[in-house]
């Protein structure tokens, strides 16, 4: 592992700040081009009528605290995706593109996949979002996504990430309580058996947590 540069740590200080949404509100960030490509985006999206949903870290800090972020995540269809030119797409393949907007970092899930198309349409709902109405994910389909994720961050070998998601998981178990049988009934329909069986298994580890703390 290589050690951060002073201009790679100042970014994640910069990206910390400007992509915390409790700092939306009021005149801290508001000069910032980042945080300025972020609301002409959504711009965009207003006017064109773009059917998408906001989820990923961002939408995780409008429900549990500690989370720093420094991509913009959306649920869209692939018809949506062609109708902005302005997005620079850097790779793509059938269920997700990475695209640039500014400096802005965007990453698309795109609902050909079933389960995105899923969460993009039974759990996402109209939220107060950077005082306009935007479209987010709830926590079930932040839940959802993110366990989905899994078993592919496992095969990965990519534990940093695995903690941080693994660590989302548990903050939104504890802190909301959704019904777990019903998200496992959904997921069902979209991994295999092996993938499911894995997904129970942490699960079962972050509900002991869970429990722990609680007595």
């Amino acid at each position: 592992m290589t050690i951060q540069s002073s201009a790679q740590i100042g970014n994640v200080i910069r990206n910390a700040v400007v992509f915390n949404v409790k700092n939306w509100v009021g005149d801290i960030v508001h000069s910032d081009p980042l945080f300025q490509a972020v609301q002409s985006l959504f711009d965009i999206l207003e006017k064109r009528n773009i059917d998408y949903a906001l989820t990923g870290d961002i939408t995780t800090l409008c429900y549990i605290d500690g989370r720093n972020s420094q991509i913009l995540e959306l649920l869209m269809t692939v018809s949506s995706l062609e109708q902005l030119p302005e997005l620079k797409i850097i790779k793509r393949d059938m269920y997700f593109a990475r695209a640039k907007y500014d400096e802005l970092q965007i990453d698309i899930l795109l609902t050909k996949n079933p389960l995105f198309k899923k969460v993009h349409s039974g759990y996402s709902k109209v939220e107060k979002f950077l005082d306009r109405n935007i479209p987010l994910a709830t926590v079930e389909g932040l839940l959802l996504l993110k366990l989905y994720a899994l078993p592919s961050l496992y095969r990965q070998g990519n534990f940093a990430r695995v903690g941080i998601y693994e660590n989302d998981i548990a903050s939104l178990l504890h802190y909301y309580q959704p019904n777990v049988g019903a998200l496992l009934s959904d997921l069902s329909k979209h991994v295999n058996e092996k993938d499911l069986a894995e997904i129970k298994s942490v699960l079962s580890d972050i509900q002991n947590r869970i429990k722990r703390f609680k007595r």
